[in-house]
């Protein structure tokens, strides 16, 4: 379990293809420290587990599915890229509560300078739209975020200057892909009204 406040940005140095697993490799220094083989790591906001690691490197193991649904395999080698710990039970709790599974990737829409801050927008396949509300949260790329506004298959942020700073998400551009995952309690939400037949007019 994961809050969404990302730690560092890391080094993408390896991803590729192995019999078994895809194998990454990311460059990194905060997310390190105290880190052991079997540990699990948001990156770029996909639970990974730690198969490998050194002082300033750590290595993980990759589905298919998990490359299909993430953007981890565009980052170019080099590329920065967004690592979180696991939460510590006696934490602080940021954020919001995020599970490390990619719903879905979303494209950049918009993402431009408005005065002091950053407007993003996000387009998504239109079934997740059931899935986001005003002011709800929404992980994109593993930032926990809150919703500003709510279409059919879109939606839209703002982004303080820290925020494009410490993540990936200063970095990116409008046609990026960028990783999903909505909130938990709207994925069940959402799951209950599905197994209901949906709710009547």
């Amino acid at each position: 379990m994961f809050a969404g406040i990302v730690e560092e940005k890391g080094e993408m140095r390896l991803f590729e293809k192995r019999a078994a697993a895809w194998r990454l490799a990311v460059g990194a220094k905060i997310a390190t420290d105290g880190t052991v083989v079997g540990d699990s790591i948001a990156v770029n906001g996909c639970c990974l587990t730690v198969v490998a690691r050194s002082a300033d490197t750590l290595e993980f193991e990759m589905l298919e599915e998990s490359r299909r649904l993430t953007n981890i395999g565009v980052t170019p080698v080099g590329g920065p890229i967004n690592l979180e710990r696991s939460l510590r039970p006696d934490g602080r709790l940021g954020g919001h509560f995020v599970t490390g599974h990619i719903d879905t990737l979303g494209t950049i829409e918009t993402l431009e300078r408005r005065g002091a801050d950053v407007f993003l927008k996000v387009s998504l396949p239109a079934k997740f739209g059931s899935m986001l509300v005003t002011k709800g949260s929404i992980a994109i790329d593993g930032v926990s975020l809150t919703v500003v506004d709510v279409g059919p298959d879109w939606l839209t942020v703002w982004l303080i200057p820290h925020t494009l700073d410490v993540t990936t998400l200063g970095t990116r551009k409008a046609g990026d892909a960028v990783n999903l995952e909505f909130d938990l309690l709207a994925k069940y939400v959402a799951r209950a009204v599905e197994a209901m037949g949906g709710v009547s007019k």
